[in-house]
């Protein structure tokens, strides 16, 4: 079986590629467990830093779920299809969205349905120039499944998500800039340099701080602002009592690059 997602290493950053060219990279369900199994190997994995993830080719960063799979979970039965596509997908973006590392969508060509998804749940996202975007759902007649009615909303607004959940058109990377949905778009022969270029910026900084953060801003995006707060005043207390946060003042009262050790 050919590998469903490509591992390598680039010093402290892993480099995921979803590997299905041949169908623009489609989520179907081994693809979806592996992703997930992968992160787990790379949270308890302090070599890793930081993840990036891409697309196999040219054409396509993920063009969604694998249709053929899931309707015959949805031609199973309702609970069927909650369990193995909804739950299981809704899992994996929710995974992504909360994992303690920075994780980096380097968007390098279409990007529908659960490929949008994806970058609408990583902490950060680049798109080439040739990126295209679209909540296509409503062209087989049901709602996006993998936290898309809920995660664009919060990103772009209810209306600006609204158009493009009800209508499925497709939308530029400039368009998707523009909401909130990637940080920059680049020519498509500099969007790994710029993803890798992206991610050492993060990891001049102490790895706690960045999980600190992630952890405050995912679970406090959702709340009230009082209720946001308590959590980021844990978040720093978690922060507070370790070597990094003493070493980060250290080394600016002492005009010095720190030396951060995790811990």
């Amino acid at each position: 079986m050919p590998e469903l997602i490509k591992y390598r290493k680039h010093n402290a950053i892993a480099v995921l590629t979803l590997n299905r060219p041949e169908k623009l990279n489609a989520l179907n369900y081994a693809t979806n467990d592996c992703l997930l199994a992968l992160l787990d190997s790379i949270e308890g994995d302090p070599s890793v830093r930081a993840v990036i993830l891409t697309g196999a080719g040219d054409r396509a960063f993920s063009a969604g779920a694998d249709i053929h799979e899931f309707a015959e979970s949805i031609n199973a039965g309702v609970d069927v299809a909650v369990r193995e596509f909804c739950r299981r997908g809704q899992t994996m973006t929710a995974r992504l969205e909360a994992f303690p590392k920075p994780v980096i969508a380097a968007v390098n060509g279409i990007a529908f349905g659960g490929g949008c998804e994806i970058t609408e749940a990583v902490h950060l996202a680049i798109a080439s120039d040739r990126a295209s975007f679209a909540k296509p759902e409503i062209n087989i007649g049901i709602p996006p499944t993998f936290g898309g009615t809920q995660r664009l909303a919060r990103l772009a607004g209810r209306k600006r998500a609204l158009e493009l959940l009800l209508t499925g058109d497709t939308f530029s990377p400039e368009r998707a800039c523009a909401m909130g949905l990637v940080n920059r778009v680049v020519p498509h022969n500099e969007l790994l340099p710029a993803a890798v270029e992206l991610a050492e910026r993060v990891l001049r900084h102490s790895s706690l701080a960045a999980s600190r953060i992630i952890s405050a801003v995912t679970r406090g995006i959702n709340t009230s602002i009082e209720e946001g707060l308590l959590i980021e005043r844990e978040q720093f207390a978690r922060m507070a009592a370790t070597h990094d946060a003493r070493e980060g003042l250290q080394a600016w009262m002492e005009r010095r690059t720190p030396n951060y050790s995790g811990h």
